[in-house]
């Protein structure tokens, strides 16, 4: 009898832990924007990020995610990399999605304080690798806009290309999620910019969202974490 009753014990406690065990492994996923001002002022209300909040809560979903904004002005790949321990890994994110590009290359153009090409693709893949090790996926995403004009005359249009190029083919070298704006921001001005302005239509100053600019951003980007 005491036997029986020692294992009659023992598969309770086991079916025990199975309960608890189906509470505690469905834990929030963690997502972290890693980015410069675009991202800084996605946290704003109506900003992207707040955005993708709202309808997380909208579809019931809140349990489901934890969504962090690191974004901060004028970063460069190689600020990202200097601030990644703190702003990101000590967050413990599952995933890490990274937008970055445009100050890199308008500073470079504007200021002589850019990022060089060569030099922006080793920062950028050490950034990737060190999010990696620590277990997290990663989502990268190329620079959308310095100019909305859809007939590439805006003066950065051919670096942004050039470093976007290099984005989609580290991506797919790499399996990494894309969120491919540069490209989606190009089609959305060909479609809805006829009289081809630099500013206005996703966003406010050439480079910074708008309205319609971060209800767009966050429906990409919802798409590439949902």
């Amino acid at each position: 009898m005491p036997i029986m009753m020692g294992k009659f014990l023992l598969l309770a406690t086991f079916v025990g832990c199975l309960f608890l065990l189906s509470f505690t492994g469905d834990k929030k996923k963690k997502v972290v924007f890693f980015g410069d001002s675009i991202t800084q002022m996605g946290v704003d209300k109506g900003g992207y990020i707040d955005l993708i909040k709202q309808d997380i809560i909208k579809k019931g979903l809140a349990d489901k995610y934890d969504i962090v904004g690191a974004g901060i002005g004028g970063n460069k790949i190689y600020d990202l990399y200097l601030r990644m321990d703190k702003d990101v890994l000590e967050e413990n994110p599952d995933l890490v999605v990274i937008w970055v590009g445009v100050n890199d290359v308008w500073h470079k153009a504007d200021f002589g304080t850019g990022t060089d090409y060569d030099k922006f693709g080793k920062f950028y893949d050490a950034v990737v690798k060190k999010i990696m090790a620590k277990g997290a996926k990663v989502v990268v995403v190329t620079p959308a806009a310095i100019g909305e004009r859809n007939d590439f005359s805006n003066s950065q249009d051919g670096d942004l290309n050039m470093y976007s190029n290099w984005i989609r083919k580290y991506a797919a070298d790499n399996q990494l999620g894309l969120v491919d704006l540069r490209k989606s921001f190009h089609e959305y001005s060909v479609a809805n910019n006829p009289t081809n302005d630099e500013k206005g239509i996703l966003t406010t100053d050439r480079v910074h969202l708008n309205a319609k600019g971060n209800a767009f951003v966050a429906e990409q980007m919802w798409n590439a974490i949902k």
